[in-house]
């Protein structure tokens, strides 16, 4: 019997790093969507390279900081239990390589190709498994101090900080570091305006990081025994409670729409398990509403030129949703209890601080010695042709 109970969680989880594998097709197509044609090679050729540099980087060091686990065993030993930690370090890689992912995003279309690469082994290895251990292994006793003086240890069940509001906050040091793109801001504050080059493409990636947001969210439950349906429905609510907000705050605007069931899946990820499904919609809602409001305000107003807006989206929307998870978790609002506001407040600010922190710091260093961006007419001649020597398609004759 324990074999085969190891053997369905075995699977179990496989299916989840499965679901979320796929999810980096979402990133990239979301981003060769939003960036304009002669970007678009860069965009998937980036995501797919930092995807293998994140799961060495993870194999050989992230992990192992993380949760104090090598592979540097026998292939018998490994197979222990039919593999199960071998799976788990499989589903939790996808979650280490979307920080690169959604860096990506921000800093497209003006980049240098291999400072990035580096940047993403920096992250992967050691800045995200450090954070991550510390909230889902209870490294260095955080999360007892925060449970013994608050009755509850920060509270996020599927990443809203862990994974996406620090990669998103990393981004926001990487977007201020590189700059804003050539032409995009006038001396006078006129904004030049960069169109999607393929509306389809990025709802293409919208709809398939959506889909794989079901394996991110319910999946992270690890095992068959703790999986919960809670999860599924509240993911479901906020997905498309983002959907409205974006279609109101966004005044029908398609970027805002196939943006706002992430940013309701972003926020829910933190409560997915505690919270009732009223309050995941409207965690959702204002998710959706409040991503609309930052992504004008930081490009409009701020002249932050992150093109996809992953600081509003992850890092944003990841920092409400543990708010939210402190919030809608507590029993007198339908929730189930087990979570404290305080607990949140502080695992978020930390969170927010300890990325920023490493955005400006890793980012920095590499402009300092590599240099972050293209030139001026290797930007204009686009990533494409400058960086893989290729256009995404050509004119016929």
């Amino acid at each position: 019997m324990e074999t085969t109970y190891s053997g369905n969680d075995v699977l179990f989880i496989l299916l989840g790093a499965i679901m979320v594998l796929a999810m980096h097709a979402g990133f990239a197509f979301l981003e060769v969507g939003t960036v304009r044609k002669k970007n678009q090679v860069n965009a998937l050729v980036k995501i797919i390279c930092d995807f293998a540099v994140s799961t060495i980087a993870y194999f050989l060091v992230g992990f192992g900081i993380a949760y104090g686990v090598d592979f540097f065993a026998s292939a018998e030993t490994l197979s222990e239990k039919n593999g199960y930690e071998l799976v788990k370090f499989f589903f939790l890689m996808t979650f280490a390589a979307a920080i690169p992912a959604i860096i990506s995003g921000g800093i497209a279309e003006r980049a240098k190709f291999y400072p990035q690469l580096i940047a993403t082994a920096v992250l992967v290895a050691l800045a995200y498994p450090f954070f991550e251990g510390i909230i889902w292994n209870g490294n260095f006793g955080i999360q007892d101090l925060l449970e013994k003086s608050f009755g509850a240890p920060f509270h996020d069940f599927a990443g809203s900080v862990v994974v996406h509001a620090i990669g998103g906050w990393i981004a926001l040091g990487a977007v201020i570091m590189l700059g804003a793109r050539y032409g995009r801001y006038s001396k006078a504050g006129v904004i030049s305006t960069h169109p999607p080059s393929s509306i389809p493409f990025l709802a293409l990636g919208a709809w398939i990081l959506t889909v794989g947001w079901f394996g991110f969210n319910v999946m992270s439950a690890q095992t068959v025994e703790a999986v919960s349906g809670l999860v599924a429905l509240n993911s479901l609510m906020a997905m498309v409670g983002g959907i409205l907000a974006a279609l109101v705050a966004g005044k029908n605007d398609p970027g805002f729409i196939h943006n706002g069931p992430l940013a309701g899946l972003v926020a829910v990820c933190a409560g997915s398990d505690v919270m009732h499904p009223m309050g995941a919609l409207v965690t959702g809602v204002i998710a959706g509403a409040v991503f609309v409001w930052t992504f004008t305000l930081a490009q409009n107003k701020w002249k932050i030129d992150d093109v996809l807006g992953v600081w509003p989206l992850h890092g944003i929307c990841g920092a409400w949703g543990a708010i939210a998870a402190g919030i809608f978790g507590q029993q007198a609002l339908g929730g189930m209890g087990g979570v404290s506001f305080v607990s949140q407040i502080i695992g978020t600010l930390g969170g927010v601080l300890f990325a920023t922190a490493v955005g400006f710091l890793v980012y920095g260093a590499l402009r300092q010695t590599m240099g972050l961006r293209l030139s001026q007419e290797e930007e204009y001649n686009g990533a494409d042709l400058s960086i893989h020597k290729i256009q995404s398609e050509y004119d016929k004759d």
